[in-house]
């Protein structure tokens, strides 16, 4: 009896998430909405601002783990890029000097630009609460918490941070041993960022809220003084990548950093859309191997980087925060804002990547520092999600010409490969590498 085979089921398309991009425009919607409230019903919408406000303790709750984790596998990296030896210590010496720079950099320009001053007429009628604070006023005695895991529930940034290099450190002196703690960490901090996305789609209710009730308090001035500070920032975070950056890459190597940012125009697509670098990282891989680079140097510098090379993000945190203070009517110090630059250093690395982190971990250093400024925070949710862009493109902008810069120093790049392909006359298989990574998913 012949059979026959029966015809394949039709599959069941899978249902598509909700892209980035339609979060972006949500975001477009909620704030274009909260300025035409708070413009027509004035004082009135005012009261709107505490919807902001909840948006950003929301936010708040999550800096604790989220400094917590990051330090601990950081220092786990640490010890994984030093094993690769050479490559390993002039990445992280890089790093750690370009991320400085680029924090002094946005302090410079905040104090130059005087960002928020226009916002001080809605500082002035709005009632923010300052947390009463529980600590004895002394740095060294309110660094320690009652015990080792207070500081993630009732502690401060501080001693969160304090406990996450303890573990960090203590980890990484057990060895292989330790392998199994860090691996636990990793998957709590995918639980962590987990949540942080959920309610990062809750953006465009606190940017609405955030918004209407700026504007109502303060009227124009307050769309001025907003627009200022995405329009400087945006110029600041241009400036270092052509000028800065772009010096850089021509003295130390000879390449052109506009052929180099032309080579990745598409990655720069895919995360304006999503308003995180994170997103490009398989593509920046396989792109800088094919550029010239070698593979153990691309290999340690563009992982490595994306957790310790946030040269927009760590300018964001330091030009909001000035930002904040000039609002709020009480600027930061010059003391304060040195304090502040060197905790920014080691609590940037908490803002790896992550659409939102960068908004907990502006949070976490005010909070650290001046912590009746945390409620200004508020004043950022509107014009977060904007800056994101800036912060995510600098930072890929920045691991690419890390990439090149140590390749060149530890004589790890094909020359006329990477001329070949700026040149574009070895142009990037895209189906190649798009097959290779389908496969992995």
């Amino acid at each position: 009896m012949t059979t026959f085979a029966k015809p394949p089921a039709p599959s069941t398309p899978a249902k598509k998430k909700l892209g980035a991009h339609w979060l972006y425009l949500a975001v477009i919607v909620a704030v274009v909405a909260g300025t035409a409230v708070g413009l027509i019903f004035g004082k009135n919408a005012s009261g709107l601002a505490i919807i902001g406000t909840a948006f950003v303790n929301l936010i708040k709750m999550m800096i604790g783990p989220i400094i917590f984790c990051t330090i601990v596998l950081g220092i786990g990296s640490v010890r994984k890029a030093s094993q690769v030896g050479r490559v390993g210590g002039i990445a992280l010496a890089y790093f750690l000097i370009m991320s400085t720079f680029a924090l002094a950099l946005g302090l410079l320009v905040g104090n130059l630009i005087h960002p928020g001053d226009g916002l001080k007429a809605a500082a002035a009628t709005a009632k923010y609460t300052v947390p009463p604070t529980t600590g004895s006023g002394n740095f060294l005695i309110d660094i320690i918490p009652t015990t080792l895991f207070s500081a993630l529930t009732f502690g401060s940034v501080l001693q969160a941070l304090f406990v996450a290099l303890l573990v960090g450190f203590a980890v990484q002196s057990m060895g292989t041993k330790g392998e199994p703690i860090l691996n636990g960490i990793a998957i709590l901090q995918k639980l962590v960022f987990k949540i942080l996305a959920g309610l990062m789609w809750l953006a465009p209710i606190g940017a609405f809220g955030a918004i209407a009730g700026v504007v109502g308090s303060a009227g124009w001035s307050a769309i001025a003084a907003l627009g200022m500070l995405v329009g400087v920032f945006y110029a600041t975070c241009a400036v270092f990548v052509f000028v800065i950056l772009g010096t850089l890459l021509r003295i130390t190597t000879g390449f052109s950093i506009v052929k180099l940012l032309y080579y990745l125009r598409q990655e720069f697509l895919l995360i304006v859309a999503t308003s995180s670098s994170e997103t490009a990282l398989p593509r920046l891989i396989a792109k800088m191997e094919h550029l010239g680079v070698s593979r153990p140097v691309v290999g340690i510098v563009v992982p490595t980087g994306y957790s310790f090379n946030l040269d927009g993000t760590a300018m964001y945190l330091t030009m909001a925060s000035l930002f904040i203070g000039n609002a709020l009517g009480t600027p930061l110090s010059l003391g304060e804002q040195l304090s502040l630059l060197v905790f920014m250093i080691v609590a940037s690395k908490g803002a790896a990547g992550v659409t939102g982190a960068g908004l907990a971990t502006l949070g976490g250093g005010l909070a650290s520092h001046r912590p009746d400024l945390v409620p200004g925070v508020g004043l950022i949710v509107a014009i977060d999600r904007f800056m994101s862009e800036a912060r995510a493109l600098t930072n890929f902008s920045g691991n690419a010409v890390a990439t090149l810069v140590i390749g060149g120093w530890v004589k790890e790049i094909d020359r006329d490969q990477v001329n070949r392909v700026l040149d574009r006359q070895d142009p990037f298989d895209d189906s190649d590498m798009l097959d290779e990574h389908k496969s992995h998913q």
